[in-house]
């Protein structure tokens, strides 16, 4: 049996009384003609420890020793259990029921502060229980969590949350120990829950708990929500823990239990919110965006028909080309979207320099960057291994985003390098910079800024590609604004060794 809190072994108070009753009584029979009343309150603070150490029972044991002891040692006649006065019977029957009284006012003082401590023990388990399920966010696997949360809580070895479903009964297992239950005592235990809704004052619990396996070695505890069961918690019946304790975490669960429903349901309709928001900010970014293309091709298309010069010819022939590499940049940006959502992007490493990567990029948006001078500082003394495809395609958004938001002739800024983390990217722009409050949200899916919509057109699709390709790389972007403009960073992790090394 466990030793309650704050009191030593029984076996060691008794001893250890048995002792001290024996050096007192030995130092009390030294002096000369000492009374026995002093004997006596000697004796009873000895008790009175033993009361406070101790159980009911030792304290009762010290009692009845310290009594014979006072009877044999120092009441008339002295060595004999006889007492010859009457009120020596008298003044040892009283001892005895001081010391017994004290004692179990002493047991029971012990035992109301046992229930406190153990009360107020319980009430900070429930606390701790209720806080991890609210900062339970994640509805996938948010059962099992809380299974492993009760049995952590609680030092329960095992504990099992079971929910009914339409495929049979969910079971989710916590603690180092596996329960095992049939359906049929599941359903039998959930049926019976369905009753009256009965409080048992006594136990502290609500009617519907049963015991069930070998020897009643395990408890179901029905879940409801107010007057409706809607599931079980199992624990094993040998467990620390009575039935009303367990029936308030089962309130805990059953609490839980309907958050997580309710999570799910919320994530389920903000979905369902996103996707149409999704599809109508599509619909009509590229309504706008396939027009005004498609508009300039029959434009040019229309004009070569007539009388026109060679150089007007190669005017219009070259807006049509334009106009052409911006609708194969769009759909580009589309297959790309449709990768990073399925999750289908193939990771090709290969040996490149900083430079390297620039010159892809830059290439790539050569029709962006034609009216702004282009500063780059790059490493080409050595190599990184990246896929230099995704890396590429990612900067060169950012450098089209950085044409697209600042005045023509002002000029881009790229550095380039490697070290010993990975390749380091920044574009830096002299444009207007971002708005503060706008940071955390420049690469979600077609976001585009109050300046952006009202200055420029676009699908916003741009920076949340670079995000998920960065993110397929393995690497990271962020944005912040610098003295005189922006600078959008990059990181991409991979193995660096020295350009030489390649020749």
């Amino acid at each position: 049996m466990a030793v309650p809190q704050g009191r030593a072994p029984d076996v060691t108070v008794l001893v250890g009384s048995i002792v001290a009753i024996g050096s007192v009584s030995a130092a009390l029979r030294a002096l000369p003609q000492v009374s026995p009343t002093t004997v006596a309150l000697t004796l009873l603070l000895v008790v009175l420890g033993a009361a406070t150490l101790a159980r009911l029972q030792t304290a009762i044991a010290v009692s009845v020793l310290a009594m014979l002891t006072l009877n044999f040692f120092f009441l008339p006649p002295v060595g004999t259990f006889t007492i010859a006065d009457l009120q020596n019977w008298i003044a040892l029957f009283a001892f005895l029921v001081v010391a017994v009284i004290a004692s179990n006012l002493s047991a029971a003082a012990h035992e109301r502060a046992r229930e406190a401590i153990a009360r107020r023990n319980e009430v900070t388990r429930l606390f701790d229980l209720t806080r991890d399920v609210l900062l339970t966010t994640e509805t996938a696997g948010a059962m099992d969590a809380l299974a492993r949360y009760v049995a952590r809580r609680f030092e329960l070895p095992a504990v099992t949350i079971c929910l009914p479903g339409d495929d049979g009964w969910k079971i989710h297992q916590g603690g180092t120990e596996e329960l095992s239950l049939d359906n049929d005592t599941l359903n039998l235990a959930l049926a019976k829950a369905r009753g009256i809704v009965e409080f048992d004052a006594r136990r502290r619990a609500y009617g519907g708990h049963i015991h069930v396996g070998p020897g009643d070695g395990i408890t179901l505890v029905p879940l409801r929500h107010g007057t409706k069961a809607v599931g079980l918690l199992a624990a094993a019946a040998s467990s620390a823990i009575d039935i009303g304790t367990l029936d308030a975490v089962a309130g805990v669960v059953a609490i839980a239990v309907e958050r997580a429903q309710f999570l799910g349901e919320r994530d389920a309709a903000e979905l369902v919110r996103q996707k149409a928001d999704l599809a109508s900010t599509l619909l009509a970014s590229l309504s706008h965006d396939l027009r005004t293309p498609l508009t300039a091709i029959k434009t040019a298309v229309e004009n070569l028909r007539g009388d026109l010069t060679a150089a007007e010819r190669e005017e219009q022939a070259r807006a049509a080309a334009t106009e052409l590499d911006r609708l194969t940049k769009l759909f580009q940006d589309l297959l790309d979207m449709a990768r990073i959502d399925a999750a289908a992007i193939r990771v090709d490493r290969h040996w490149v320099t900083a430079a390297d990567v620039v010159d892809a990029a830059s290439a790539h948006v050569r029709h962006a960057l034609e009216k702004h001078p282009v500063r780059v500082d790059a490493d080409a003394d050595r190599q990184i291994e990246i896929d230099p495809r995704l890396v590429s395609v990612a900067l060169s958004h950012v450098l089209e985003n950085a044409a697209r938001y600042s005045q023509p002739g002002s000029e881009i800024r790229v550095h380039a390098g490697v070290s010993h983390d990975g390749l380091h990217l920044s574009v830096t722009d002299q444009g207007p910079g971002l708005d503060p409050g706008e940071l955390d949200h420049l690469f979600e899916r077609f976001y585009r800024g109050r300046m952006a919509r009202q200055t420029t057109f676009g699908t916003g699709m741009g920076l949340s590609i670079t995000r998920g390709l960065l993110a397929a790389a393995g690497g990271r972007i962020w944005a912040e604004n610098v003295p005189g403009g922006a600078r959008f960073s990059m990181i991409v992790p991979g193995a660096v060794r020295q350009a030489a090394v390649a020749q």
